[in-house]
């Protein structure tokens, strides 16, 4: 699970993560006003997306409440890819930041690195932009943290003395090098960064720019972070009954039993030149209740008008508690659509014989490609 940028660095402020002055807004009069309650001659706006990873073409640097109020109207017409681009996500939020001057900074970022068996702290020098620039040392530092528990202080003073760190930031950066190690393990992270971290004049750390990312397997742990990734309705729902759901903006519901069986089904849908309008995983473990709420959740889409189905049964999960649950959905919504099926493996045969009472048009399909062409043109219809 990946959080905004400014939920990343409340998060860690609990763990001794700085950095400058900031407020979200959701319209620009607010990112205006946020504005002048702060005490900066300039200012970082930046659109708040899911999984983006922040672009300077995506940011701006303006000196004036006007100008903030300008780039804020701006970034909240805007759409923005994630990650692997897959999402194109509408900037709903604004994080209007107070602008510094840095002395240095650098790039940070806590991973696990399975050949070491642990957490390994990475760091370049960089520039306030990002870029990467040469201070003392070139090119990526990395040091073993371990597993969680206490590492050698000397350790880390030697790191940051191999970073050109100045004598005054020392023991700031050890401080956030142990916040930082406390937070990954606490929050269950797979991934932190911190870049770039400006190191000022007087030895103070702040964050420009911080990414957050929490394992999913883990999220039972932390119940009270599933609102924070509250962007789309249906996906909060989702959550709600552990079923994983992205909303899409197509028009084929696609819902599949395993993240690399939707994926693939995903893609399919795409080479038939169809557009889906979401990708539902459900999980082996799922009740018939459980699909059936994310089936509802399909169904409640009016732009959905066909629905691909691509299940894989196995021993926990067969294919007609999925039927099943396609059908309490239906009931309930009182909405049928166009129902096009890939089912193999456990009770497949069984799941065919219930599809056949839902009253809706079934298209049983033998392979993914062909059901991927048929979803399609029962879209196009």
């Amino acid at each position: 699970m990946k959080l905004h940028e400014f939920q990343t660095k409340q998060l860690l402020s609990d763990f001794g993560l700085k950095s400058p002055e900031w407020g979200v807004a959701i319209t620009p009069e607010q990112a205006e006003e946020i504005a002048v309650g702060l005490d900066a001659k300039s200012f970082v706006v930046k659109g708040q997306v899911h999984g983006f990873r922040r672009k300077l073409s995506d940011a701006y640097l303006v000196y004036s409440p006007t100008e903030v109020k300008k780039a804020a109207g701006d970034l909240l017409q805007r759409k923005i890819a994630d990650d692997g681009g897959v999402k194109a996500n509408s900037v709903r939020r604004v994080m209007v930041e107070a602008g510094v001057i840095a002395e240095r900074a650098i790039s940070l970022s806590l991973f696990i690195d399975p050949a070491v068996r642990g957490i390994v702290l990475s760091a370049q020098n960089c520039d306030a932009a990002g870029n990467v620039a040469a201070f003392g040392q070139a090119g990526v530092q990395q040091l073993t943290l371990g597993t969680g528990h206490t590492f050698p202080e000397y350790d880390v003073m030697l790191f940051a003395a191999r970073l050109a760190i100045p004598d005054n930031a020392r023991n700031a950066f050890s401080t956030l090098t142990h916040g930082l190690m406390r937070a990954f393990v606490e929050l269950d992270a797979s991934r932190i960064e911190i870049d770039p971290l400006a190191i000022m004049p007087d030895g103070e750390l702040l964050a420009l720019s911080a990414v957050l990312t929490i394992d999913d397997n883990a999220m039972f742990r932390h119940p009270s972070l599933f609102a924070l990734r509250a962007d789309d309705e249906r996906e909060i729902n989702a959550q709600s009954y552990r079923l994983n759901y992205v909303s899409l903006d197509g028009d084929i519901g696609v819902a599949a039993n395993g993240a690399g069986l939707g994926l693939a089904t995903i893609d399919m849908v795409r080479a038939a030149k169809g557009r889906p309008a979401n990708f539902m995983d459900i999980r082996t473990s799922a009740s018939s209740v459980e699909i059936a709420r994310g089936f509802a959740m399909i169904l409640d889409n009016p732009k959905v008008r066909s629905l691909l189905i691509n299940i894989h049964g196995g021993g926990m999960q067969p294919c007609d508690k999925v039927v099943e649950g396609l059908g309490i959905a239906m009931r309930r919504t009182g909405r049928s659509l166009p129902t096009v099926v890939r089912l193999a493996g456990n009770n497949a045969h069984a799941a065919r014989a219930r599809l056949e009472d839902f009253g809706c048009r079934i298209v049983d399909c033998a392979d993914m490609w062909s059901a991927a062409e048929h979803a399609v043109a029962e879209a196009r219809q």
